[in-house]
């Protein structure tokens, strides 16, 4: 019974990092198409978050039958419990790269108002975090849920960079003061990205050690 307990969560394992993989191609996807004005990647990218609520439903799936059939205490049932609130956070990570990439197909039809530069490396370190918070899950490693936690406040003063030279640049152009404010919006995505990011490392602590000091922001849309 334990061994057959033991491979389901394996499963849940693979499951989360497949989850992982597509938030993190969601996110580069909807970037990559603000940078390169490619409708075609920006609209694959719209389509995947249908993927990522599937895969979502799976993973809730699991979770329910472990804890319905196999009745897990103590550290197991922190660990599927966790595992079910993460997996919220990820869906709502993969809605926001859908926003990105929409608003990057109206972006593309008009004049490039300034170099996306900031945001492209933006996206990456909120990537990075998505990417080191399911990890430390599937290795139970606390020193990288403290990373991914710190790491939140890099992307924040990115974002505040991002946001004061975006006003500037209004204040420089009004005439396309609109198309500023949508990558300004871009920018508030991807700032929430990093807080749901940082979400999945504390709901990662709380499976390993059963504290909350930080309780996981549940507003975040």
């Amino acid at each position: 019974m334990r061994t057959r307990f033991e491979n389901q969560l394996e499963l849940l394992n693979t499951e989360l990092i497949r989850m992982g993989s597509l938030i993190e191609a969601a996110i580069n996807s909807a970037v990559r198409s603000l940078i390169n004005r490619d409708v075609q990647q920006a609209k694959d990218a719209i389509l995947s978050d249908a993927d990522i609520d599937e895969k979502e439903k799976e993973i809730e799936s699991l979770c329910l039958k472990l804890l319905l059939q196999q009745q897990p205490v103590a550290k197991d049932l922190r660990l599927i419990s966790a595992a079910l609130k993460m997996i919220t956070d990820m869906e709502r990570i993969g809605d926001q790269a859908a926003d990105i990439a929409e608003i990057s197909v109206y972006l593309s039809e008009g004049p490039e108002v300034c170099d996306p530069v900031a945001i492209n490396k933006m996206a990456q370190e909120t990537i990075k975090m998505v990417s080191e918070s399911i990890n430390a899950f599937v290795r139970r490693d606390l020193d990288l849920v403290e990373k991914v936690i710190k790491h939140d406040d890099i992307v924040d003063q990115m974002f505040l960079s991002v946001r004061n030279d975006l006003i500037r640049l209004i204040l420089e152009k009004p005439d396309n003061g609109a198309r500023i404010l949508d990558l300004l919006m871009i920018a508030k995505y991807l700032e929430r990205i990093g807080d749901h990011a940082t979400n999945i490392a504390e709901w990662v602590k709380f499976s390993i050690t059963g504290e909350q000091k930080n309780y996981p922001r549940e507003d975040l849309s």
